[in-house]
């Protein structure tokens, strides 16, 4: 086979490929030219419109759940450092109340003194323990009542609007 005939069929295979893919071509020819119906184009805005509110309100609702997060971090920190306050304010207290029996305990003159005294301390400091449990248990009521209205309001806020 010559270059010529080798040529020639190679042109002759190359013309049968694009004659069968004709029609396709012609299709992306027409494609680019092809008109979107109005209906079409106002479905794809109203889909992407509704998407965009999504997206808003999804934005929106992660906000209300950061700050109720945030908030509620908040109170839990204000609340821990007011509860160590209190704990080192009950130490410093204690501290002071064993000092001064010691003190009390010192100027005994006799040993009935001396027992009474102790006898005194004793009875004072289990009813300031009793007053502060009670105290205690209170608080911890309270703090968990509140907590809870506190988680309700903020879960309330947070998914009232749905998503």
């Amino acid at each position: 086979m010559t270059d010529q005939n080798y040529t020639e069929t190679h042109q002759a295979a190359f013309d049968n490929v694009k004659q069968a893919f004709a029609p396709v071509g012609d299709a992306f020819k027409n494609f680019q030219n092809l008109e979107v119906p109005e209906a079409t184009r106002d479905f794809v805005k109203r889909a992407a419109g509704t998407a965009k509110e999504k997206a808003a309100d999804f934005q929106a609702g992660s906000e209300k759940v950061t700050s109720a997060i945030e908030e509620a971090v908040s109170h839990s920190v204000s609340e821990a450092a007011k509860i160590s306050r209190n704990i080192q304010q009950a130490i410093y207290a204690d501290t002071q109340a064993f000092f001064s029996g010691i003190d009390k305990m010192a100027s005994a003159k006799s040993l009935n003194e001396a027992v009474q005294i102790q006898s005194d301390l004793v009875r004072s400091h289990g009813e300031v323990l009793m007053s502060r449990a009670k105290s205690t248990t209170e608080y911890l009521g309270k703090l968990v009542a509140d907590s809870t209205k506190s988680a309700q309001d903020n879960l309330t806020k947070t998914f009232s609007k749905p998503l």
